[in-house]
């Protein structure tokens, strides 16, 4: 009979809308454990040493533990990367490792293996040659730098000689060009506009004046 049929029709076209208006679980949601409890989240993992040092006292200057050893001993002063290279591969130690991960002990040994390594390297490494009190070699690092070298620079005042007077005067030390370079003072063209203005000013006045 054809009423009977649409009405199955009907209740068939009905199931699946019906199904569709049901909403769906979401995942990624809580896991539930027994008696529908959720459960706790895992912890974070707790650090491979737990002994890090984020911050390192290295030669009077305080270094980040998280950079690789390497890197890290380029922030004090007077330590460039072929020191720091030379300086690691003279101690053995891992340059790639971070440098919190290392002992107190360790460092300790590597900043005096940094301060005395100056007798175990050639004399072009070194920042400090031929000093003129003892004549020896020696590579000063962090505030022993800032005082060695302001010495060397009133030592070169005293005695008047070029490079001192060229540090006393401001200007380039080491035959640099100071045409466009390196000037100091008041500039050349703002110095020919103010004698230029004057001279008209004086004109002016003379002319007034007859």
């Amino acid at each position: 009979m054809p009423g009977k049929k649409e009405a199955e029709g009907a209740g068939a076209d009905a199931a699946p809308s019906s199904a569709s208006n049901t909403p769906k679980p979401k995942k990624g949601g809580e896991k539930k454990g027994k008696g529908g409890i959720p459960e706790a989240k895992a912890a974070a993992p707790a650090p491979e040493n737990p002994n890090f040092r984020h911050i390192v006292r290295f030669a009077n200057t305080d270094l980040d533990g998280k950079r690789p050893m390497l890197m890290a001993l380029t922030d004090v002063k007077g330590v460039g990367r072929r020191v720091a290279e030379t300086v690691a591969h003279l101690s053995g130690l891992d340059p790639t490792k971070r440098l919190g991960d290392y002992s107190e002990p360790e460092t300790e040994n590597l900043e005096e293996l940094l301060l005395g390594f100056y007798g175990k390297v050639p004399n072009w490494l070194v920042n400090h040659r031929l000093d003129r009190a003892t004549g020896e070699n020696h590579h000063y690092v962090a505030a022993e730098l800032d005082t060695v070298i302001r010495d060397d620079v009133n030592l070169m005042r005293m005695i008047r000689c070029y490079r001192g007077i060229r540090h006393e005067r401001g200007q380039k030390v080491r035959g640099q060009r100071t045409r466009s370079n390196g000037r100091t003072g008041m500039a050349a063209g703002v110095m020919k506009k103010s004698l230029q203005e004057a001279a008209k000013a004086a004109k002016s006045t003379d002319k007034k004046e007859k």
